[in-house]
């Protein structure tokens, strides 16, 4: 495989950088804003709405002006297994709150000094890669080949244009109603609206997606070696990164291995930076056993959902596609039943 451009590689480091830096600098966790929100903290949660509203409409612009083809990405397939996805969506979403953390928040505690969280992204990486290509690929490509159907509409867009809307209506409406749904929610609640960091960091963070997009979408988009059109997403970069670090004789860097290695990156520089760099491990042996099942649950149900609660929650919701949509609900689900789980353990770490 040729190398991909230095220009998408290094578009992939500087979004890494900055993932990895305003995770740390403003705590931005899926578990942690479903969490507080039970307890009656809703901000880290609408902060999360924020970015999905800044994703959408910062995607459905790139797309609207040709800058990238989002029918070039996985999640607009015509092709798909609803049934798989959503039990890929269940299994994930168990698994982070199991092991207390998605797998982007691992990476940035990894990188203030939680060394409870390298063994979540190791085994992350392994399951995930035994999922896609290894020991359990044979079977959930069966599942795949026994569930999956062909559909003439996979986004909401799509959806509208059947109406008799053409089909950049269609995209510009479904962009607009859908982000100001999720603005509405997020800016209703005055303590989110009294905490700009919260704010501020639900924009940037929306904002990487359509950067990725516009890296890889227009800045790859070489007819001789074209790149991936991708974004934000983290199951399979981990796997691909595991997969590098192991074997790198005669593979190559791509987008996703240089994004987590700059997630990696901008979380230690900025925890040496403000002094939040502290090695930390497991205090038990059950802690440990139960980060290390959450975490195989979340390598085998993103790859099943084709992505984690970023790459479908952020990404796969910017292209406004209808599996994304069903894989944001099974992590929902899987996540709450977690949550409600009678099974406690201690938080991975404080933000």
């Amino acid at each position: 495989m040729d190398s991909q451009p230095v220009v998408v590689l290094a578009g992939g480091l500087l979004i890494g950088l900055v993932f990895g830096s305003v995770g740390l600098l403003s705590g931005f966790c899926v578990v942690s804003g479903l969490r507080n929100h039970i307890n009656g903290d809703g901000r880290m949660i609408r902060t999360i709405a924020v970015a999905v509203a800044v994703a959408i409409l910062g995607t459905q612009a790139l797309s609207a002006f040709g800058y990238v083809d989002l029918s070039k990405s996985i999640y607009l397939a015509p092709t798909f297994s609803a049934p798989v996805v959503l039990l890929g969506g269940l299994l994930f979403g168990y698994g982070m709150i199991a092991a207390n953390a998605c797998a982007s928040r691992t990476m940035v505690l990894l990188g203030r000094g939680n060394l409870r969280s390298l063994v979540v992204i190791a085994t992350i990486g392994i399951t995930a890669q035994m999922t896609l290509k290894g020991l359990i690929a044979p079977f959930r490509i069966a599942l795949v080949n026994a569930s999956q159907t062909t559909f003439s509409a996979v986004s909401l867009p799509a959806v509208l244009a059947g109406t008799g809307l053409t089909p950049s209506v269609a995209a510009a409406l479904a962009a607009l109603v859908v982000a100001a749904a999720f603005l509405v929610y997020a800016f209703s609640h005055a303590s989110f609206r009294a905490t700009p960091l919260l704010v501020l960091s639900g924009i940037v963070m929306g904002l990487l997606v359509p950067a990725g997009w516009l890296v890889t979408g227009y800045l790859g988009a070489d007819p001789f070696t074209p790149v991936p059109v991708a974004s934000l997403t983290f199951i399979a970069p981990l796997a691909d990164s595991l997969q590098y670090v192991m074997l790198s004789t005669g593979s190559t860097v791509n987008f996703g291995i240089v994004v987590m290695g700059g997630v990696l990156l901008g979380s230690f520089l900025t925890a040496v930076a403000t002094r939040r760099f502290e090695l930390e491990g497991y205090k038990s042996h059950n802690h440990m056993l139960r980060s290390i099942g959450g975490a195989a649950m979340m390598g085998v149900g993103g790859v099943m959902a084709f992505g984690c609660s970023i790459g479908q929650g952020l990404t796969g919701l910017s292209t406004l596609a209808l599996p994304s949509a069903i894989a944001v609900v099974g992590i929902l689900i899987g996540a709450m039943v977690g949550l409600r789980s009678p099974v406690r353990v201690p938080a991975l770490a404080s933000a």
